[in-house]
Order: C-alpha cells, then structure tokens, then sequence
C-alpha cells in the first residue's frame, strides 16, 4: 500500500470514516450471515452459486475496508486559509471559460476526495493545477485533449 499523504476536508473526512464504520459493521455480519446461510444449504461448495457470490462480495468490502484504512491513517486535513484571495488546497473556485456567459464552481481537494460530477476536483488534476497559486482575475490555461482551454478566475472562497 501507498504512504502517500491523503487530504481530505472535514466533510470527505467523515464521509470515509462513516461508510469505513459502516462497512466493518453493517456490511460485514451481512454478507457473513449469507455465507453461514449459503453453507446451510448443503451441496457441493463448487456448485453453490450464492456462496461464490457471498465470497466475492466479502472480498470486495474487505478490500474496501483495507483501503478506507489506508487513506485514515495517512489523511491530513485540509486547513482553509482565512483570507481567500490565492487559490489553493480547499479552496472554492468560481471560474468562466474565456468566450462564454457561463459560470463553473470548483472545490479543489485531495484526490482521494475529487468527485468531478460533484463540483470537487483534484488540486494535481490539469484544471486544479492550472489555478492552484493564482488570484481574482487571472486567466489560466488548461491542457486538453481538444486543445486549450482558457479560464478567468471570478472568485474563490
């Protein structure tokens, strides 16, 4: 496993922790319950579709538990800076692409967090560095697979 650094903001810091405490407690007795039943049923194990399924599914949510482990023991939490005028780790971003009305808001977090479809990007993602150290009103440059894109900086939080 990885000694990486994980960072985390206080919300995706208990989002782990709950689903970590979730899947040591809830998840596990249930698919252990389906194993004990599937075993019941007799038959050969070979044979036993359910059981094959009960152990999958109980390697996948060990795996999960193992991983959720990892990235507690090595998270560091984001500290927002008080005065929001540089772009940085937690930050939230308001940009616009050069050449249009709209407007996009980004929350810059570690990668273990980053849910694009949620607005939470990568600070190491090409638009998350592109803006990391920048202020109110500089335009960046992203690198994309179409060819660059320009952004100004409306406002950070």
């Amino acid at each position: 496993m990885s000694d990486d650094i994980h960072y985390l903001t206080l919300e995706g810091l208990r989002e782990y922790e709950e689903r970590l405490n979730y899947l040591r407690n809830v998840r596990r007795q249930e698919v252990a319950e389906r194993l004990r039943l599937a075993l019941e049923e007799g038959g050969e194990l070979v044979e036993n579709a359910e059981y094959e399924d009960a152990k999958n599914e109980q390697a996948f949510i060990e795996g999960e538990i193992m991983r959720l482990e990892m990235i507690l023991s090595n998270a560091q939490i984001i500290e927002q800076d008080a005065k929001n005028d540089t772009v940085t780790l937690g930050s939230i971003v308001t940009v616009q692409e050069v050449g249009t009305d709209e407007t996009e808001v980004y929350h810059l977090v570690g990668a273990a967090e980053a849910n694009p479809r949620a607005g939470k990007i990568s600070f190491k993602s090409p638009l998350g560095r592109a803006l990391m150290d920048h202020k109110v009103g500089d335009r960046v440059v992203v690198e994309a697979p179409d060819g660059e894109i320009e952004f100004k900086i409306i406002a950070i939080e």
